[in-house]
Order: C-alpha cells, then sequence, then structure tokens
C-alpha cells in the first residue's frame, strides 16, 4: 500500500490528536505533522508517545499523556496547543468485549461511554471558544461501523458510537455558521492493537456468524488519508458526514 502526502496543506496550523500513541491516533499525527501541522498529540500510555516521538524525531509533534476522558486533560491540551486549535481528531477509543445487554456490568458501560464519547464531548467542548472566535476549525471524530448496526459489537460500543454520531452532527449544523466544520469517519476492521475480545459465549454464536462479512482489514494509514481529508480545505463543503471506511461493508 502506498499513500501519497500532501506537503504543506496544514502548514501553520495546530492539530490535536488523541490516541496518537498507537493504531489510526499515530497514523494520524504522524500525517498531519508530515503535512505541516503542529501536532498535539495525547495517549494514556506514556510509552507508546515517547516511541512516536522518537521515531518522528524531525516532526513537530508535542506530546502529552492524559486520560482523554478527565476535563483536567481536555484543558491541558488546549494549553500546550497555546490556545489556538485549528484540528480536533478524536480517535481514542475502546471497545465493550461483545457483551450484549444482559451481562454488561456498570463498570464496562461507564468506560467505554467515557473514552468513546464523554472524552470527545470535553475536548470539543474546550476547542469551540477558540474555534468560534477564528470563525474556523474543523473536527474529525472517529466512529465505527458499529455506529450503522448493532452486529459490529457490544451493547455499550454501539450505543457510544452512534450517540457519538449524533454529537458530531449537532455541532455540524450549531456550529458550521460559525465558520466550524464536524464530520466523522466510520472504520471497519483496522490492523490496530484495539482489544476486541469476544467475552460473552451468546454473543460469540449470535454475532460471529453476522462478522463473516467483514472486508478485508485496512491498514492504519488509509483511516489517517480520510481525516486529513475531511480536515482539509479540500472537504470545505463537508459537514455533519458520517463517512463509511470500511471497504464497503456498509454496503453489504
Amino acid at each position: 500500500m502506498s499513500i501519497e502526502f500532501i506537503p504543506n496543506r496544514f502548514q501553520g496550523q495546530t492539530a490535536i490528536v488523541t490516541g496518537a500513541g498507537s493504531g489510526i491516533g499515530r497514523a494520524t499525527a504522524i500525517r498531519f505533522a508530515r503535512e505541516g501541522a503542529r501536532v498535539i498529540a495525547t495517549d494514556v500510555v506514556a510509552d507508546r508517545l515517547d516511541q512516536l516521538t522518537a521515531d518522528f524525531p524531525d516532526l513537530d509533534i508535542t506530546t502529552l499523556v492524559g486520560d482523554v476522558s478527565l476535563e483536567d486533560t481536555a484543558q491541558a491540551l488546549v494549553t500546550a496547543a497555546g490556545g489556538t486549535v485549528d484540528v480536533l481528531a478524536n480517535v481514542a477509543g475502546i471497545m465493550d468485549a461483545f457483551l450484549p445487554l444482559a451481562e454488561i456490568d456498570d463498570a464496562t458501560w461507564e468506560r467505554v461511554f467515557a473514552v468513546n464519547l464523554t472524552s470527545v464531548m470535553r475536548l470539543t467542548r474546550a476547542v469551540l471558544p477558540g474555534m468560534i472566535e477564528a470563525e474556523h476549525g474543523a473536527i474529525v471524530n472517529v466512529s465505527s461501523e458499529a455506529s450503522l448496526r448493532a452486529s459490529a459489537s457490544g451493547v455499550a460500543y454501539a450505543a457510544s458510537k452512534h450517540a457519538l454520531n449524533g454529537l458530531t452532527k449537532s455541532v455540524a449544523v450549531v456550529y458550521g455558521p460559525k465558520g466550524i466544520r464536524a464530520n466523522a469517519v466510520a472504520p471497519g476492521a483496522v490492523k490496530t492493537n484495539i482489544e476486541a475480545p469476544f467475552k460473552s459465549a451468546w454473543a460469540q454464536e449470535r454475532l460471529g456468524p453476522l462478522m463473516a462479512i467483514i472486508p478485508t482489514f485496512a491498514e492504519a494509514e488509509e483511516l489517517a488519508a480520510s481525516i486529513t481529508w475531511l480536515a482539509s480545505s479540500d472537504a470545505s463543503n463537508v459537514n455533519g458526514v458520517i463517512l463509511p471506511v470500511d471497504g464497503g461493508w456498509a454496503a453489504i
């Protein structure tokens, strides 16, 4: 697979990328930086961020370790950005062990929603005042194929990603007139280190056959290409879109 970078596409811009220590977040942070952006990269695992900067010492990437579901982390990221954020890529997310409703525990439900939804709300809320003042800004959220169907995850993940789509569209409708765009990508299967075990025998029996139709796993860089396109001026008339990037899964 060969994906071309677009030099200077984000020159002079500052981008915050969550979940930047691995997978889609790492690929997205690297791509933004290679295309000229100053990147504020965050992850909950310090070693991953250390590896990112060690691998790309020439790129303008500032790292910050933190739990994105916490308000303190959201504020720290905006401070690290210097108060001016042109692009926000909410990539961080966790799965739910495919637990169905009769088997879900409160801790799993609350943690999945904290990372997949509340973190996006808090960080978007934190960057919006600056974007409104500047009259421009691009927000790209990483949703999921599970936001379009109920057969791709457990109940907590599916519900959190459906809600994320609604949050994305709400921001687009309310703040579009202020020059702010909010869109989401909905990946299918991607080669990342996100943990997705079946901890429910019934879910394995019920959902396993339905998931046999999943197309080939995508590379994280393919998602990063879609995210950066949505954040760029090439997508200036795209707002409130949930873009499936799933090899055609959504069309089946």
